[in-house]
């Protein structure tokens, strides 16, 4: 089978979709900061704690919606920290995101090593994942079968949060809120917004939603966890994100996108491709993407300034 044929196949489809679905849930966390005009790159941070938390809390508790609790009270706990030295004690919000992401990558070695005498992964004991659900409705159905027909519980939970997102954002009043303190904080406060604990609140949910993409890495795409695993899908998301300007269904396709472009480096190793040549195809598609979005900006401020 040739390339052309693996790329073509209901495979390489189905990996698409599971590739991409830790991207959505970080797009969709970025699409909140985005709107609440906060500058937050921490997601890498808080989606490696949530998927230390997820492993090892299914190990200790023997049950996969404890670890998953426990996840995402690790992951929250970060955007915590960042909602807090950003928005309470004016904290350089690049400086802190950079800083939550290196004890990220550096703070979950230490833990499984204080826990678990490791500092690579899990592996010693026994971590629970989430299952797969086969949708036998949906198996001749052109297309969307083989994007969705069997996936993991946590896809379909993304594609739900996606919708739910969307939701939120434009039809819901606190979504109003959000928005309207991103675009002009002082009319915000005319009207008698808290400013601080709007954007407090779309962080703690942007925290929500990056952890759920820490879980899927260490619970479904894996069952364990392994050091820097999250390998720079926290920058990813955001990506998709501002390629999409903020919009959570345009920037879920995004992260489609980019899942291809990683199921694409799966296969490229497949047929021998170097490995460091297949590694880069997610990021190279990452830096086409953002060079044509930052491409059409220029042209539209031109046409605003004519």
């Amino acid at each position: 089978m040739s390339i052309i044929d693996a790329i073509l196949s209901a495979n390489f489809l189905s990996s698409a979709v599971r590739m991409a679905t830790p991207l959505v849930f970080v797009a969709m966390a970025a699409c909140l900061g985005r709107k609440a005009d906060i500058l937050c790159i921490a997601y890498e941070g808080m989606m490696l704690f949530a998927a230390l938390g997820g492993a090892l809390g299914s190990a200790f508790t023997g049950s996969v919606l404890l670890g998953a609790l426990v996840g995402i009270i690790a992951g929250m706990i970060i955007a915590l920290i960042f909602a807090y030295f950003v928005l309470y004690l004016d904290t350089d919000a690049m400086l802190i995101g950079l800083a939550l992401n290196t004890l990220g990558s550096c703070g979950t070695i230490y833990l499984m090593y204080m826990l678990l005498g490791r500092k690579s992964d899990t592996t010693s004991v026994t971590s629970y994942a989430f299952p797969n659900i086969h949708l036998e409705f949906l198996e001749n159905v052109p297309v969307i079968g083989a994007l969705i027909g069997d996936q993991n519980v946590l896809t379909y939970v993304a594609i739900i949060c996606t919708i739910l997102v969307f939701i939120f954002i434009f039809k819901t009043p606190l979504g109003l809120r959000i928005r309207s303190v991103g675009e002009d904080p002082s009319a915000a406060v005319s009207v008698g917004i808290n400013v601080n604990r709007t954007k407090f609140i779309a962080l703690l949910i942007s925290g929500l939603l990056a952890s759920f993409g820490g879980i899927f890495m260490s619970m479904a795409y894996i069952p364990y966890f392994t050091k820097d695993m999250v390998s720079g899908r926290g920058f990813i998301g955001i990506a998709a994100c501002n390629l999409a300007s903020g919009h959570p269904i345009g920037a879920a396709l995004f992260a489609l996108v980019f899942g291809a472009a990683d199921a694409l480096a799966n296969i490229a190793q497949g047929f021998r491709l170097p490995y460091q040549f297949a590694s880069m195809i997610p990021y190279i598609i990452t830096i086409i993407g953002l060079c044509f979005a930052g491409m059409s900006g220029t042209r539209k401020k031109k046409v605003k300034a004519k």
